[in-house]
């Protein structure tokens, strides 16, 4: 419902769900607030578009307090109307309410994820507890949930259509999650605890960002043993941008650390920098994240305490596919064994290769990703830096575009400069039309360099989404990256798994343009299955359609040669055991921190003790630690629900053999229509299971993953 997708706009990724709106201060000038522009209407070209040329930080606070003000005023006019609850006046109005605030957040969120700035982060701090509050006021007002309630329990006799019935479970399942069935004290006792958890939130994700900025490694010309030229060049000018020109600059973010221990001949700077990104807020400063994370842990426990539910996890799941932990932890250790035993395979191989080459070594974690490209090449005759030749990021692109005008009939046109305001001179926009009728289905943005300010990863939002209630107007949807930026006249070439990354959120964006839902709520998504359409649109990078049409070399334009394509398949399953076991150690660490009694949970000591008892490889290190595990820490979108990936995997291996075994392959217009009909276009209108087995004809299985793994299926216990 609108206040989920509020939750999304402000980047908690929580449930930070509180009581009253007391503590919302009042704004001094009403005229003046009613004209502050984050407050106001969009205008412009596509049914109005995000006023980002006018955003800025000293007119967010006012802006958020005013909104806050206006939705509660629209809830409050919901639950004075003396008729009796039905659909049409109260949860279609429920669904209209609150978009003058929706769009603030809008800002809001690119101010938290893409321009962060101090100042901001002080606003951040202030604003965390009045937004608890704010949404409070929604969830556990009595009179509300009492209309919403009736309706629930007269429609389980007499069920409403489709779109509505489903609409309705959701908006009740969600407030009966956060306590609106409590009584008035437990109410108030889980309002305070989210209160609390929202600021924690903030101050979790305020640390990263610190030690992201803060820690940074210098290198002079002779400390560039190995590094590729274009690494050597954005590292040039990275440094800089940082006031220190002749030096270069190793950031303490993935997109930097990951080449740079991929190639980097120096190993004492290997460990260096291995150190500083793995130890971020974990450095024993005020930055330092792990007393936040007791408290985070304790307070969830305490949370669900109230509502009866034995751990934070056991609450987490029930409306997700996987349903219960046991069910998660169960498909994890399913393939945690096989990726243990490719893992002791890649450290022999590495082991072997270093003593060959006369170096006198034990292979640590900072020397997993250098050796392993040397097996790569010895292996496979593969260079990764050969691959990048082929990748360059405006090509990339345009196999993005292939791919949606294939399976989805779209096709994007570059928006002029200064048509539609973009919040920073890196942001480009595309218009995306239907290619058969030029309808406008929406703007796609792209924001795709690393930047101080701007948090790690990829991820991809939305401004404006779809649904037939509030005007179908054109989605706006957004890609975030964190290339790094090139060297003034050089090209942006990626490595081969940044450019999946980028064809992966490039699936999120599709989900929301193809989305056609009746109702806002219907927009909505299910944590363990919204990763599977991206991780499904991953496969088209490795198509020949898309090899023979974008993966060209940067100088020369030729097509990059089929040899070295066969290699690239070939070695596709290279590097599973690693890959597979730093991701499953946080997921699995994950649910053991929401399984387990957070009063038995010593922080300092859990992780290490509890990866000991899994028989965790020295030579890997879970793929975010515990200090900086932002997916679950910063809020609660993966909290408790980190093996989602792993989910939406087995489904994705699935789809991806009918695919395979299709007709026309991966270009089959029979199953590409299916595959928008029940899994892109439903959102959350289909139970995902029933949609998926609209789509495949029965449920996934996971021998698929595990051959995609390059694992023995028979090692399935």
């Amino acid at each position: 419902m609108k206040k989920s997708k509020i939750k999304q706009r402000i980047g908690i990724f929580c449930l930070a769900i509180t009581t009253g709106c007391a503590n919302i201060p009042e704004t001094n000038n009403q005229n003046i607030d009613m004209k502050n522009p984050m407050l106001s209407d969009w205008t412009g070209p596509y049914q109005g578009v995000s006023a980002f040329d006018e955003m800025n930080v000293e007119i967010i606070k006012p802006a958020i307090r005013k909104g806050i003000k206006l939705h509660l005023a629209e809830i409050d006019k919901i639950t004075e109307n003396p008729e009796a609850a039905n659909f049409e006046n109260t949860i279609i109005p429920l669904e209209e309410a609150g978009n003058d605030l929706e769009r603030v957040f809008v800002y809001y969120g690119i101010f938290s994820s893409n321009i962060s700035t101090p100042e901001f982060r002080k606003v951040q701090k202030e604003l965390a507890p009045e937004i608890s509050d704010y949404q409070s006021a929604i969830n556990q007002n009595e009179k509300l949930f009492l209309r919403i309630k009736k309706m629930y329990d007269k429609s389980q006799q007499n069920p409403l259509p489709d779109a509505e019935q489903r609409t309705l479970n959701l908006i009740y399942e969600e407030f009966a999650m956060q306590g609106a069935n409590l009584n008035k004290a437990d109410k108030e006792r889980y309002a305070q605890i989210n209160k609390e958890l929202s600021a924690l939130y903030t101050q979790f994700s305020s640390n990263i960002l610190a030690d992201e900025e803060n820690y940074v490694t210098y290198l002079d010309e002779d400390q560039l043993g190995g590094l590729p030229d274009s690494f050597k060049k954005s590292a040039a000018k990275a440094a800089l941008d940082r006031g220190n020109e002749g030096k270069y600059a190793i950031t303490n973010t993935r997109s930097s650390m990951d080449p740079f221990l991929t190639y980097s001949t120096e190993r004492k700077l290997r460990e260096q920098v291995w150190r500083k990104y793995y130890s971020r807020g974990d450095n024993n400063d005020e930055f330092d994240n792990k007393e936040i994370i007791s408290k985070i842990l304790k307070l969830r426990d305490k949370r669900v305490a109230l509502l009866g539910y034995e751990n934070y996890a056991e609450w987490r799941l029930q409306n997700r596919m996987a349903k219960t932990p046991e069910n998660a932890m169960d498909l994890m250790l399913k393939v945690w064994p096989a990726a243990l035993a490719r893992v002791k395979e890649e450290v022999q191989d590495m082991q072997r290769l270093a003593e060959q080459e006369g170096d006198n070594i034990k292979i640590e974690p900072w020397d997993y990703r250098f050796y392993a490209e040397k097996v790569r090449k010895q292996r496979y005759d593969l260079d990764g830096e050969e691959i990048k030749q082929y990748l360059e990021l405006t090509n990339l692109t345009q196999a993005l575009f292939f791919a949606a005008e294939e399976l989805f009939n779209y096709e994007f046109k570059a928006v002029e400069e200064n048509t539609v305001p973009v919040f920073h001179k890196d942001v480009k926009v595309w218009e995306v039309r239907d290619k058969s009728s030029q309808k406008v289905i929406g703007l796609w943005y792209l924001d795709p360099y690393a930047r101080q300010g701007k948090r790690s990863g990829a991820w991809a939002t939305t401004y404006r989404g779809y649904n037939k209630l509030t005007g179908e107007k054109p989605v706006l949807a957004s890609n975030n990256s964190n290339f790094i930026a090139p060297a003034p006249e050089e090209p942006v070439l990626v490595s081969w798994d940044d450019a999946t990354t980028f064809f992966h959120e490039f699936g999120h964006a599709l989900h929301f343009l193809s989305a056609n839902v009746e109702y806002p709520t219907l927009n909505g998504g299910v944590r363990d299955y919204t990763e599977f359409q991206s991780q499904l649109l991953e496969r088209w990078l490795s198509t020949d359609k898309i090899i023979d049409k974008f993966l060209r070399h940067h100088e020369t334009n030729e097509v990059i040669p089929q040899s070295l394509v066969e290699k690239i398949r070939k070695a596709s399953t290279f590097n599973q055991g690693f890959a597979t076991t730093e991701f499953l150690a946080s997921a699995i660490m994950d649910m053991k921190y929401h399984t387990t009694d957070p009063e038995k949970i010593d922080i300092e000591n859990f992780e290490r003790e509890t990866l000991k008892e899994l028989n965790m490889p020295e030579e890997i290190v879970m793929r975010h630690r515990t200090p900086h595990f932002s997916h679950i820490f910063s809020g609660e979108g993966y909290a408790a629900g980190y093996y989602g990936y792993l989910w939406a995997d087995v489904l994705t291996a699935d789809a991806a053999e009918a695919f395979a075994n299709a007709p026309q392959g991966y270009y089959d217009k029979e199953l590409a229509h299916k595959l928008v009909k029940y899994l892109f276009a439903p959102r959350n209108a289909m139970d995902p299971a029933e949609a998926y087995k609209k789509f495949r004809g029965r449920e996934a299985k996971i021998d698929a993953l595990m051959r995609d793994r390059g694992f023995p299926v028979d090692s399935i216990k």
